[in-house]
């Protein structure tokens, strides 16, 4: 049995791509630990959960029936609902790291947290998987070393890809304004510069359809080493499913004798 740390914000985490990698955790009997920056229970965003706000948009916006149950499922568990702070868990050992995303204001302070931003660094450094999606791959982007540069400069990644977030946004920047535009510059041109060349940003296949765990093929995700990224909600079953697999050939290759 593997420890995986999952990081939130106070508030504002997109719940499938917490959700449904919890649960894919929790079945193959893993241990999830949460953290938060004030050790209380974290809130995904209500307006994804619910479609609140989304008009006309309402069905394709807002989480899916997986991933609100996936998300249901996992802040009945204990250990969200009892996490320690992004400090404490920056002392604790752990097996592995999931990075989710979300793209309300309160992702910010998640996003921008030094505290967070080491702790992703140790990560890399100790070569664990680690697994980042959509704003996720931002916090890892600027995680630096001690060189100075992005843990990500020299791997390949994806992360939300520039016409998935424009094209929300232009859905519904009418009435909701910039909620879907975190900062100004998008997802995709951040952690592009972060990389050590353009290419390295892998943008998939045209995101139509969400995945599901019937059809993970719907998905995309990028493997570099120990490190797993992937664009949106709709890559999240996917994403589950192979950072568990990523976690089985880490700790096989730790078995072998020397």
């Amino acid at each position: 049995m593997a420890l995986i740390l999952i990081p939130l914000p106070r508030q504002g985490f997109d719940p499938t791509e917490a959700g449904v990698p919890w649960q894919a955790l929790a079945r193959k009997g893993h241990q999830v630990c949460f953290a938060t920056p004030d050790g209380c229970a974290a809130r995904a965003d209500p307006r994804v959960l619910t479609g609140a706000g989304f008009g006309p948009w309402r069905s394709l916006l807002r989480a899916d029936r997986n991933g609100r149950a996936a998300h249901d499922a996992m802040v009945a568990d204990a250990g969200f609902l009892s996490p320690m702070t992004h400090a404490e868990a920056a002392s604790r050992p752990f097996d592995g790291l999931i990075l989710p995303g979300g793209h309300a204001p309160g992702m910010r302070e998640y996003l921008e947290s030094d505290v967070l931003q080491r702790i992703v660094v140790r990560a890399f450094e100790q070569d664990i998987p680690v697994g980042a999606i959509c704003h996720g791959v931002v916090l890892a982007a600027r995680s630096r070393g001690a060189d100075g540069r992005s843990i990500l400069h020299g791997r390949r990644t994806t992360a939300l890809i520039r016409t998935l977030e424009l094209s929300a946004w232009a859905l519904t920047a009418l009435w909701l304004g910039n909620y879907y535009r975190t900062y100004p510059q998008t997802v995709e041109a951040e952690v592009t510069r972060a990389l050590a060349q353009p290419c390295d940003f892998e943008r998939g296949p045209l995101a139509l359809r969400r995945d599901d765990e019937r059809h993970p093929e719907r998905g995309f995700t990028v493997r570099d080493g120990n490190y797993l990224s992937a664009r949106w909600p709709g890559d999240a079953h996917r994403f589950a499913t192979e950072f568990l697999e990523l976690l089985d050939a880490t700790r096989a290759a730790e078995d072998l004798p020397a």
